[in-house]
Formats: C-alpha cells, structure tokens, sequence
C-alpha cells in the first residue's frame, strides 16, 4: 500500500500552474518536524518534501496557503525525476487542509 498522512509547516511560497492538458497542479513544499520512538529511544526527525495537489479549482488554495502556516497532506508518493535524472520522491496529496 503507498499511501502517506503528514503535517507539516509550508516553507515555502505556493505555486500554481496549469499543464498543457488543462489540468492544475498546485505545487507545495512542507517541512516535518517530531520525535520518533525508535529501538527503545527517542529520535528525532525531519523531512522537507514536495507536495503537488492536482485537479479542478485550486485557485483558491493561494490565498490560504502562507508560508508558516501548518497543513495536513495525504496521498501517495511518487518518484520525480529532474532534467539531470536525480529521482526524488514527491507527495502526490488527494486531500488537503489547514491545521
């Protein structure tokens, strides 16, 4: 199953384009910050990851969405190459909300 669920602080200013199908993509980036239980001790963890939402009527998600505001993503994970082919792996969010 490939389905993740993270909260996080938007640490970076939201954009949104319009592919050349028409379909829009909000794009995101959301750091993470917590401490983990692991082997008995506490760990603590930090992930900074991409966040592309998809579909109709994302506009208004720009006026929401400031940097240092927290947000719940959920969706699945994806791998993205860029032009020099380096993978990364992107939260492909199905759902989205302020916290």
């Amino acid at each position: 199953m490939n389905r993740l669920h993270l909260t996080g602080t938007l640490s970076k200013t939201a954009n949104l384009e319009t592919s050349p199908s028409g379909i829009e993509h909000l794009q995101l980036v959301i750091e993470h910050r917590s401490m983990q239980p692991e082997a008995g001790m506490s760990r603590q963890s930090y992930v900074r990851i991409q966040v592309v939402l998809s579909g109709e009527g994302l506009q208004h998600w720009l006026q929401k969405l400031t940097v240092g505001c927290e947000v719940l993503a959920e969706g699945f994970l994806h791998r993205h190459e860029d032009s020099s082919g380096t993978p990364r792996l992107v939260l492909h969010a199905q759902h989205l909300e302020l916290i």
